[in-house]
Order: C-alpha cells, then structure tokens, then sequence
C-alpha cells in the first residue's frame, strides 16, 4: 500500500477515526520510547561514561536513523506486525478493535513505568493486537499462526542467544584484559561503552520503529477501505433515491 503525505494529510482531516488511531499509535511510541529507549543508554549513564543529557541525545539519534536506515534496507518486521493479525471484514469494528489495543498498551506501559516494572512494549504490542483480534472472531481465527511464530522465535533465540554471548563476551574481555592497570583501560572501555549503546539504539529503532509503522499502515489500511465503503453506501442510496424518483415522476406523467 503506497500512500503520499497530502494523500494522508486529507484522509487524516476527513475521517475522525483516523485520526484517533494516529493519535494512539504515537501514544504507542511515546511510551515505548520512556520505557524501551532507556534501556539502551543505561549503561553508558549508571558508569558515567556519557552525561545523562548527551546520552538521551544519542539515543534520539541513533533510534531515527535506525529505523530510517534499516526500513529503506528491508521492511519485513513491518510486515510482519501487519500480517500478524486478520480483524475480518467488518472495517468499522476492526478499526475499533485496532484502537482498544492501542489504548490497552498505552495503559499497561504506563503503569509499568509507574511501578518501576521492566516491559517490553513490542510484547504489548503484538499481545494487545492478538487479544483484540481474538475478542473480535471470538476465537483463533484471526491470528496467523505463520507469522506469530517467528515471535516466538524471535522470544526464544535472543532470550539464549543473547545470555551466551554476552557470557563469552565477559569471559573473552577478562581474559584478554587480566594483565592490563585498569586505570590505563578507563577511557577505551567508556569509549566502547558509548559505541555499545549508540549500536544498541540504532537497533532498537530498526525493530521497534518497523513494529509501530506496521501498525500504523494498518491503521490507515482500515481507515481507507471504511471511508471507502462509506462513500459507496451513500452513493447507492443516492442513486437509488434518486432513481425512484425518476420511475414516481414517469409513472405518475404516464398516468395522467
């Protein structure tokens, strides 16, 4: 689905529904990036590598020019959260069930913050569409099982992929550096520490960042084919008014 921006900017000022869903969806981001974003720069900040000031700054950066960089290299985690789920024909309920899960992450990330509780938006996210598109079909109809399970995939892997190498990286490190005077190594480790986490936001972006555009394509999918339909049905009954109205007047000419 290709979409220009005034083609956008006209659809967002025309249909209210729209416009609700795009207010969600960079709720959605927003709260992601107070909880999510952090985790990247942490580091860099507890050690005092980067001020706290300059590393938010980083953050902000390397997030944008993730998710620009890496969508114009491939796009599929975007395409991945869009054929996820199947809200049925019914554009006007999907679209609202859409916005239910929107409003469900919104809130599940904010209490999370404000109880200090660790999340991951992106998991809300695909749970919230999921719950959604199972309230709707009252069931499993709507989840495609084929690309759910590159989730779990996804769940699993870096769970264990991440906890050994970040296991052979410590151990690699210690041995290498056992000899050196810590006092010598101080600015190469703040130095890597930096480049860590300006890599890890520049990911962060790249995934998060594609999830949420999925998200919003869908969006605008929904809210395209509903205003579309709308057109057709006042259409129809214009038409068909007006042709009743055409046969009463030739009748009523005939007869007389």
């Amino acid at each position: 689905m290709t979409i220009s921006l005034s083609e956008f900017l006209a659809q967002l000022a025309a249909n209210p529904v729209l416009a609700v869903t795009v207010a969600l969806t960079l709720g959605v981001v927003l709260v992601n990036g107070w909880t999510d974003a952090p985790n990247a720069i942490a580091t860099c900040v507890s050690t005092r590598a980067m001020s706290a000031r300059s590393a938010i700054l980083m953050a902000a950066v390397f997030n944008f020019l993730g998710v620009l960089v890496m969508t114009m290299v491939n796009a599929s985690v975007a395409a991945t959260i869009y054929n996820m789920v199947d809200f049925g024909g019914n554009t006007a309920d999907a679209l609202t069930a859409l916005c239910a899960a929107l409003v469900a992450i919104v809130a599940w990330a904010t209490a999370a913050w404000w109880f200090g509780i660790p999340t991951s938006e992106s998991h809300a996210l695909i749970a919230g569409l999921s719950g959604a598109a199972i309230a709707l079909h009252g069931g499993f109809a709507g989840i495609n099982g084929g690309e759910w399970i590159k989730v779990l995939y996804g769940l699993v892997l870096s769970t264990l992929l991440g906890f050994a190498f970040g296991w052979a990286a410590a151990r690699l490190v210690e041995f290498l550096c056992k000899n050196m005077d810590r006092r010598r190594t101080t600015g190469f480790f703040g130095g890597a520490q930096i480049a860590g986490g300006a890599a890890m936001a520049f990911m962060h972006g790249a995934q998060d960042g594609q999830k949420f555009m999925g998200v919003f394509m869908l969006g605008i999918f929904l809210a395209k084919v509903c205003a579309v339909r709308s057109y057709n049905v006042e259409e129809f009954q214009y038409n068909g008014l007006h042709a009743a109205e055409v046969n009463r007047t030739a009748f009523s000419t005939e007869f007389l």
